[in-house]
């Protein structure tokens, strides 16, 4: 009986994995909600911690000034997060004790921030950007970051934001 029940849940647990596809689609979906829902918050920071000053980086005008790069950039950077984690949550899992569960999933939620930081932090410099200089469009502020600091600008801050990240788990 006891077998019984055993391969009963290993069915159960194997059902309980989420598939790559799921994870995609269920990071990107849950990313793009939190990001857009939040945004003008957001923007609103921004402005408030801009060397301009509030007022002058736009005040309460055009709160959703960059929302376009935040959009296109949510899903695939919580997708890329969620993907990398579930992988080596799932690898480290198997190498790990059973009492050592709980790290297995700090080791994953880490890969999965630094992994998801290669779309996110772009995204992020961007939209800053375009939050803090309301009259230009996303596409205008990432061009003028590509041609004036080439594609490096794009991951300015890549290393505080992945310490940052990382740290939080």
């Amino acid at each position: 009986m006891a077998a019984v029940e055993d391969n009963e849940m290993s069915v159960i647990a194997d059902d309980m994995e989420p598939s790559f596809a799921k994870c995609l689609v269920a990071g990107g979906m849950a990313g793009t909600a939190v990001d857009v829902t939040l945004f003008p918050l957001d923007t609103l920071k921004t402005r408030l911690q801009s060397e301009a000053g509030f007022w002058r980086s736009g005040g309460f005008r055009g709160i959703y000034s960059g929302l376009g790069s935040a959009a296109v950039g949510s899903a695939p950077g919580a997708a890329v997060f969620f993907v990398t984690y579930e992988f080596v949550k799932s690898l480290t899992g198997s190498l790990l004790p059973e009492s050592l569960a709980p790290v297995s999933h700090m080791i994953g939620a880490s890969a999965g921030e630094v992994a998801a930081c290669i779309v996110r932090v772009p995204v992020e410099v961007v939209k800053q950007r375009a939050q803090a200089n309301p009259g230009q469009s996303s596409y205008s502020v990432l061009r003028t970051t590509v041609t004036q600091e080439g594609f490096r600008g794009l991951y300015r801050g890549y290393l505080s934001t992945v310490i940052r990240e990382v740290y939080i788990y």
